[in-house]
């Protein structure tokens, strides 16, 4: 199995010892992307609606350098501090989403780093 790395500099950069995501065998596997700001790598301010715009836009630039879309994404995770956030959340990511909808676990966490309300990662299929 031969792994690539994935990066962009329109997502944050790995706050860590992980790769923005990570292409093995034709599918893409992300890290789970918080509402980090590309260039100053702090959170959005805001609350959860711009951090999940954030989160999406976020995603969106990893697919992108994956070459990968939307369209790809075949397994979604979502992660929130606060469940009564599912709601706004949903909303925001299923406009994102296409038809039919990735498989998706939503999972309630005690909390993120760096103070999110939410992150979520994805698997998608390259190529």
């Amino acid at each position: 199995m031969t792994r690539r790395a994935v990066s962009t500099a329109g997502a944050p950069a790995a706050i860590g010892p992980y790769s923005q995501g990570i292409v093995a065998d034709g599918f893409l596997f992300s890290a789970g992307q918080a509402a980090l700001d590309p260039v100053t790598a702090d959170l959005v301010a805001g609350g959860v609606e711009p951090e999940t715009e954030r989160v999406m836009a976020n995603l969106t630039a990893v697919l992108d350098a994956a070459g990968a879309s939307w369209g790809d994404v075949v397994k979604t995770t979502i992660f929130l501090v606060d469940m009564a956030d599912f709601a706004v959340v949903n909303g925001i990511y299923g406009r994102f989403v296409t038809d039919p909808p990735p498989a998706r676990s939503t999972v309630g966490v005690a909390a993120l780093p760096k103070g999110a309300r939410v992150e979520i990662e994805v698997v998608a299929r390259v190529g």
